[in-house]
């Protein structure tokens, strides 16, 4: 029986075929297979709780399961808390990407800030009294992050907060209290950039705690690429036929940009000016949509509008585009990496390297300097970026190790809640002989391996 088999037959943690699509994870979970003798004992298996809840946590928590399932001593779970549930929005995320049915779903659904906060609390408490992890991760900055790490700590179980130490000090921003607040609890803070550190640090948080892994999102980025490029989202929108044609893609959600048809009028006029030029494409948000209809398609003929598209189309588009006009965070970080120009319709950005290194430009929703700034990009003046320090596709290979290395593992949790307020990551560490000898001071970091990686990274 060949090696792919082997991996087949002896992977019992989850799905074989997504070690089979990754040769390099293959490679490395068969090597790791054929040196053990045993299967690991349940007493010695690292069990993560991993939560998503919105479309933008797929692509971040992709990764992280499939490095997980690469390795036998880790016990993986994932709750999806149903935030979004529209089937663009999510379910063709979990079948492109690979991502495996949840092992619960909380069904949640679409509610208020407050409302929906509350009732991912009330529903994740029992799963996580019933599953007993030894840790809960949760990535991003939507309402089921907070809730979750919220619940967890009440109930004693460390947290890793993925993505964490991003700011863009503006406090009417649901997602930034989310953030600051996550933060605040977490054990475990993986950051994708240096000035993500100085901001945890400045809110109190112990550099031992730190750890500068890389972005997730481009780890989705650089696996699926390669299927993205097959995508027939071209031929489908006349934008390819022997070569790509220049086009322009837009998104727009936030409720500061959207919630205001007349704002949101204001916006897309703008954009309209530059649908003369180039096609734009558009592929409305539900929430954007409500308001489009509102005021009218009509007076904006020159869009294209299209429903959400899957994250393979999408990646198709962004990677062929000559402009991207976003409110999106995550796609600022994936125009970087691209090197793809951005222009962010916003005041500020929680992503502060994409325009210190990447290709990210932010406008607001000034109509002369969105018009501006697209035209000269179209006539070739456009940013010139890099990419930034460890976004490699490497970064939840870092974020598992470190996890392997550092989270104690659990026997059991007591049932009464309130007795395990206040145990917290740090605590165990000072218990435990194994994890003291690892711990270093400072912000962690990978390991000098790791960071050879990343350095001899073509980035």
């Amino acid at each position: 029986m060949d090696s792919i088999h082997r991996v087949r037959q002896r992977n019992r943690l989850g799905d074989p075929l997504d070690c089979y699509r990754c040769p390099i994870a293959t490679l490395r979970l068969s090597a790791k297979l054929e040196m053990m003798s045993l299967k690991p004992k349940m007493s010695d298996q690292l069990k993560i709780i991993n939560v998503a809840g919105a479309r933008p946590n797929l692509p971040k928590i992709a990764p992280l399961l499939r490095e997980m399932r690469c390795h036998p001593e880790i016990e993986s779970v994932l709750v999806h808390t149903g935030q979004h549930y529209d089937e663009k929005l999510s379910d063709i995320f979990f079948k492109e990407m690979c991502i495996p049915a949840p092992s619960v779903n909380l069904g949640v659904g679409s509610a208020s800030q407050a409302a929906q906060t509350a009732e991912i609390l009330r529903r994740i408490e029992p799963v996580l009294l019933e599953q007993r992890p030894a840790l809960v991760l949760v990535v991003g900055d939507v309402n089921s992050t907070f809730a979750t790490a919220l619940a967890a700590t009440k109930l004693g179980i460390p947290v890793a907060h993925v993505e964490a130490g991003l700011r863009s000090f503006d406090r009417s921003m649901p997602e930034e209290i989310n953030r600051v607040l996550t933060d605040a609890i977490s054990d475990y803070l993986f950051v994708t950039e240096e000035g993500a550190i100085e901001n945890l640090v400045r809110e109190g948080r112990p550099p031992s705690s730190i750890y500068f892994v890389g972005n997730v999102m481009i780890d989705s980025l650089r696996h699926f690429l390669p299927l993205a490029e097959k995508s027939r989202i071209g031929h489908e929108l006349g934008l390819f036929e022997k070569s790509w044609r220049p086009f322009a893609v837009l998104t727009l959600h936030r409720p500061s940009n959207v919630d205001s048809i007349e704002h949101l009028d204001r916006l897309l006029s703008a954009i309209d000016a530059i649908a003369v030029q180039v096609p734009v494409i558009f592929p409305v948000h539900p929430r954007t949509w409500q308001r489009v209809t509102q005021s009218g398609t009509e007076h904006h003929r020159n869009l294209r509008f299209i429903p959400p598209v899957g994250y393979l189309d999408f990646l198709c588009l962004l990677n062929k585009a000559s402009l991207v006009l976003t409110d999106s965070g995550g796609i600022q970080e994936e125009t970087t990496a691209l090197g793809v120009p951005c222009l962010t319709l916003r005041e500020n950005t929680e992503r502060p390297v994409t325009i210190s290194e990447g290709t990210n430009l932010l406008v607001g929703a000034d109509f002369e300097k969105i018009v501006t700034s697209a035209r000269n990009v179209l006539a070739g003046k456009r940013k010139v970026g890099r990419i930034p320090p460890f976004w490699d596709g490497k970064a939840a290979q870092r974020i598992v190790e470190i996890l392997l290395r550092l989270v104690p593992r659990r026997k059991g949790m007591a049932s009464n809640a309130s007795t395990q307020i206040g145990l917290g990551t740090s605590d165990a560490l000072k218990h435990d002989s194994g994890s003291r000898s690892t711990a270093k001071k400072g912000v962690g970091k990978p390991s000098q391996l790791r960071k050879e990686t990343a350095r001899k990274s073509h980035l």
